[in-house]
């Protein structure tokens, strides 16, 4: 009828034994995620995750990540400078010109914490 103690996790697997070493497959790099068609530099998107969902960002640049770099502007909806997920994001039809804008240098180790904001003295006296 029922099983007297805990049921068994394991499966018996047949085939190749455990003695056996294999060729180790190369590790892959993680490539680049295709951008979506409609997002092009300029482009205004809706957020639909996270924080700041439902608010409308511009596009600015593909990290070599494959995340999104959106921002608000920051003086204008109160969305700063941030990485996005593309799956969580509706591109518009709307355009927006970034003419005067530079972006180049932020990549994604600008977005990296520092050791020492994690690392703080975490000491008895300290907390007191």
């Amino acid at each position: 009828m029922g099983q007297a103690g805990q049921q068994r996790c394991v499966q018996k697997k047949f085939g190749k034994k455990k003695g056996v070493k294999g060729v180790k497959a190369e590790q892959k790099t993680q490539k680049k995620a295709a951008l979506k068609k409609n997002a092009v530099p300029g482009s205004v998107l809706i957020l639909l995750a996270g924080r700041f969902r439902g608010r409308r960002v511009v596009f600015l640049k593909q990290l070599d990540s494959g995340l999104l770099l959106v921002t608000g502007p920051y003086a204008i909806n109160g969305v700063p400078l941030r990485r996005v997920n593309q799956r969580y994001c509706i591109v518009t039809s709307t355009k927006v010109d970034l003419k005067g804008a530079d972006y180049s240098s932020i990549n994604d180790a600008y977005f990296a914490r520092t050791e020492d904001k994690k690392k703080k003295n975490k000491s008895e006296g300290a907390f007191f």
